[in-house]
């Protein structure tokens, strides 16, 4: 089983902390539609010999096309790939685009599943962070999509400068009530080049604090667990039967294609990346070229993602996979490099199976970049 993803890189106006690639400029609009449309159909012979069982509109923000433009690159996937009966259809939305009569409309539609991105329910943490909607709006938006969609994901950042561990217990309890049964938090990282870090350099925001962070994260993992939630992958919690099954195959290494400006392909073997600007994107597909770069990933690249990724979810990594993927020097690096990580009841191994634990989640990306190997001759 593989999947689609499709980014659509245009967004109302640009959060403080985003480094997606995207543009607040709607003009060349319709003419990206049309050349998504393309790529999907050029890149078909890819996946001829795969079964589709995701389609996800990323960005961006995909709730800025309209519900035809939406319909219009569903049905060019149908018509140009083999896809399974009931695929997970999902739409990337925020608040303010999301009325009661849209809401509706997607109800209709072949979209199934809504990711929202909420961020927080606090107007000072909106204002902050530049949303484009308000607090208002994200409480009235999660009503009436309660009402129509049963599959729903809430994105919730924590570690907001001056929000304090009782507020985000109060946005958690927020997306609790309404009965979301997935949500996805993330800590607000600083990346050069935002508007974000500039204005904690100029002084004008401080400084996001990793034991604020670290204890947020704590909260999040104990409540959502009190809950029901599953803790399956380091940023994302789902009630039974509501894991993103999209995400999942990212984590579990099945093939995916990226169709759309910046957006990313895998095919087990080889990576490949879309160009991250709009106008030579559009130039590129109107050439009939594919604006793509590819690597073959080596041995060494394929073992770090495996780590990365497995550690990441309540999967691990296997250690017989290691072993029979990989050979005997890559178990023993990965066991020598470890074995301080197991000391210190970061990780444990059950069953064969190399995890973090609760003491280590929070470190995982840390911990895995440790247990790279970096110096193999391929």
């Amino acid at each position: 089983m593989s999947g689609i993803y499709i980014h659509i890189p245009f967004c109302k106006q640009a959060c403080h902390y985003c480094d997606f690639h995207f543009s607040t400029s709607m003009k060349k609009k319709d003419d990206m539609v049309l050349a998504l449309a393309k790529e999907i159909t050029m890149r078909k012979d890819e996946f001829e010999n795969e079964i589709v069982e995701t389609i996800y509109f990323g960005g961006g923000t995909p709730s800025v096309l309209s519900n035809e433009e939406i319909n219009f690159l569903i049905a060019e996937v149908y018509e140009n790939y083999k896809v399974i009966e009931n695929p997970e259809i999902t739409l990337e939305a925020n608040p303010d685009d999301l009325s009661s009569e849209r809401i509706l409309k997607l109800s209709k539609s072949q979209i199934n599943r809504l990711s929202i991105g909420i961020q927080s329910f606090f107007e000072e943490d909106l204002q902050l962070m530049n949303r484009a909607h308000n607090s208002e709006e994200a409480k009235k938006c999660l009503e009436e999509v309660t009402k129509y969609f049963d599959n729903i994901s809430l994105d919730l950042i924590y570690g907001i400068p001056g929000m304090t561990d009782e507020m985000w217990k109060q946005n958690i309890q927020t997306a609790l009530d309404f009965g979301i049964p997935h949500i996805s938090s993330y800590a607000l990282t600083v990346e050069p080049k935002t508007a974000l870090s500039k204005l904690i350099q100029t002084g004008k925001i401080a400084e996001p604090e990793d034991e604020a962070a670290s204890n947020h994260f704590m909260i999040l993992v104990e409540m959502l667990q009190k809950n029901s939630f599953i803790h399956y992958e380091l940023s994302n919690f789902g009630k039974e039967n509501y894991f993103s099954k999209n995400n999942s195959a990212y984590w579990l290494g099945k093939k995916y294609i990226g169709i759309g400006p910046s957006a990313h392909s895998y095919d087990g073997e080889k990576r490949g990346w879309n160009i991250a600007n709009n106008s030579l994107y559009l130039k590129s597909i109107q050439e009939n070229k594919l604006p793509i770069e590819t690597e073959i990933l080596t041995t060494s690249d394929r073992y770090n993602e495996c780590i990365m990724t497995g550690l990441r979810t309540i999967w691990g990594v296997s250690l017989e996979r290691i072993e029979n993927e990989f050979g005997q020097q890559y178990l023993n690096y990965l066991k020598e490099q470890a074995q301080k990580f197991l000391d210190d009841d970061l990780l444990s191994i059950e069953n064969n199976i190399l995890k973090p634990t609760s003491k280590g989640k929070f470190l995982t990306d840390g911990i895995a970049s440790d247990l790279f190997y970096l110096n193999l001759d391929e």
